[in-house]
């Protein structure tokens, strides 16, 4: 909602509590009710983009689908040029086809839906997700990027959607990004109350339960590089 020209984002559920790390996001994000935010209404079936065989959207080599449209209204998000749900360009078979051909190149770990807000947008990535199960099984997986929290996710009067596409990832990075936590160390995520889940163990545990490969960075990579090429200097020298 903007207010006197400012952006201003709102806890739509002030007052419940067990909504995950750090949420209320004290004016960072916007907060929603269960149930609030409905893709199978707010979707447009719409695209920001599509990339091929990158290696930064999660484990291995892997093909990125970008969907449009996005409420949580983080502050400072990259992609806040797709948070209009109409931006991008209209999802169609023929794009789908492509996703699924790509997928089949065998140094192609799986495939990664982030946004936008993939669980509103589940007109488009359950038939997806669905059609890359019944073609690849686990041998392709799935992962996916949100701005809910697994607790939001699994709470009482979710949708019905959100709960079937959370069925079909492989692993979920879940929860805003908080400026005031940001950390450039963190695999994966921007800030430090997102977390990367193990989605079949959590399901099955009934808790969320931490991806098992998880490896932050104890030093900035720049750091790292400066300290080596001064020892290296500092050798050559003596």
């Amino acid at each position: 909602m903007v207010e006197d020209g400012r952006m201003i984002r709102r806890d739509f559920a002030a007052g419940e509590t067990g909504r995950g790390p750090s949420v209320p996001s004290n004016g960072l994000a916007n907060d929603p009710r269960a149930g609030q935010w409905d893709g199978r209404r707010m979707s447009h079936r719409m695209i920001a983009d599509y990339k091929t065989f990158v290696v930064t959207d999660g484990e291995g080599v892997r093909n990125s689908l970008y969907v449009s449209g996005c409420p949580f209204h983080c502050v400072d998000c990259f992609n806040s040029s797709i948070w209009d749900f109409q931006a991008g360009h209209e999802y169609t078979q023929k794009l789908e086809d492509r996703i699924i051909d790509d997928l089949k190149a065998p140094w192609v770990q799986g495939i990664t839906f982030l946004g936008g807000e993939p669980f509103l947008n589940t007109p488009v990535l359950l038939p997806l997700a669905h059609r890359i199960r019944a073609e690849f099984g686990h041998a392709k997986d799935i992962w996916c990027w949100t701005g809910y929290t697994w607790e939001e996710l699994a709470r009482p009067g979710e949708t019905p959607d959100k709960r079937e596409l959370l069925g079909l990832i492989d692993i979920l990075v879940d929860g805003r990004y908080l400026k005031t936590q940001k950390d450039s160390l963190l695999q994966f995520r921007g800030s430090k109350n997102q977390r990367i889940i193990d989605v079949p163990r959590s399901l099955a545990q009934g808790r969320p339960v931490i991806w098992g490969k998880l490896h932050d960075q104890e030093r900035d990579i720049p750091e790292i590089y400066l300290k080596d090429r001064e020892a290296g200097e500092g050798a050559q020298a003596s």
